[in-house]
């Protein structure tokens, strides 16, 4: 199957200039980034693209045991850029893209120039002396109400997630966004999510990496942005004045300017 179709992938911006592969998180689609594209656009070439199983992508190329790891979507990632046949990647990834990012990377390190793990976590479970935000109970019950009642589930979470409650449209949309989602393939990519512990991949990886964190996150809070920074060598620890999980939304002036001044440094 053509990756192009099978991925959506979109191409904009400077044809002439670096690339800027941009990964959204889970529930989400590449439509995210559209308020950081515009800046990006004017100095870079643009790539995004769709995760099978979300946005405008190929529903029938899913497959529950290749999309039940975060490994599957990191082959997603490495399939557009063989596709484009991109090379000196600034590969951007937002959420759990931030680890999907990683695994990348450190299967083929030679394509990235660089790396931006926006909001990063590389465990969201408690562990011992590492806080992840979550204990296995609150993931359990999590994953028990998005089964349950998956509309519902997004109403609750998006703003959560989200933040900003004070600008109510922005959950609105992330609500949208989890809801145009099969419930059944967001129960598989929310337990990859959820229960992925890559934080034995973090000093693995030998590309230059910058870690954008919120100043406020409630599902990645500061000191797990502090953990991935400590964890890769030479890495580049950047708290945005942003709140919330979703700075590309929230903060996207902010946001761009951040990938620009890591990417074209």
């Amino acid at each position: 199957m053509d990756v192009r179709t099978r991925n959506n992938v979109t191409v904009t911006g400077r044809e002439d200039g670096p690339t800027v592969l941009l990964a959204h998180g889970f529930g989400c689609d590449q439509n995210l980034w559209r308020l950081v594209v515009p800046a990006l656009a004017e100095r870079f070439r643009v790539v995004l693209f769709d995760y099978v199983g979300s946005g405008k992508s190929d529903l029938s190329a899913w497959s529950e045991p290749r999309y039940s790891r975060l490994e599957g979507y990191a082959q997603d990632v490495l399939d557009v850029c063989a596709e484009l046949e991109l090379r000196e990647v600034v590969l951007v990834g937002h959420s759990v893209s931030a680890m999907v990012a990683v695994l990348a990377a450190n299967r083929e390190p030679a394509r990235f120039a660089k790396l931006v793990l926006l909001t990063p976590s590389p465990r969201y479970l408690d562990d011992g002396d590492y806080r992840g935000g979550f204990s296995r109970a609150d993931i359990d019950e999590l994953l028990d109400s998005l089964d349950a009642n998956y509309l519902g589930w997004s109403g609750a979470m998006a703003p959560v997630i989200m933040g900003n409650p004070e600008r109510p449209e922005l959950g609105e949309e992330l609500k949208d966004s989890f809801c145009r989602t099969d419930p059944a393939i967001a129960r598989v990519f929310a337990q990859a999510t959820f229960l992925s512990d890559n934080r034995a991949d973090l000093p693995t990886v030998a590309v230059p990496t910058a870690v954008l964190q919120c100043a406020e996150d409630a599902i990645a809070p500061p000191e797990v942005g502090r953990y991935v920074h400590e964890r890769i060598a030479d890495s580049v620890l950047v708290t945005l004045d942003a709140t919330g999980h979703c700075p590309q939304l929230s903060a996207p002036e902010a946001t761009a300017a951040a990938i620009t001044a890591f990417a074209a440094g």
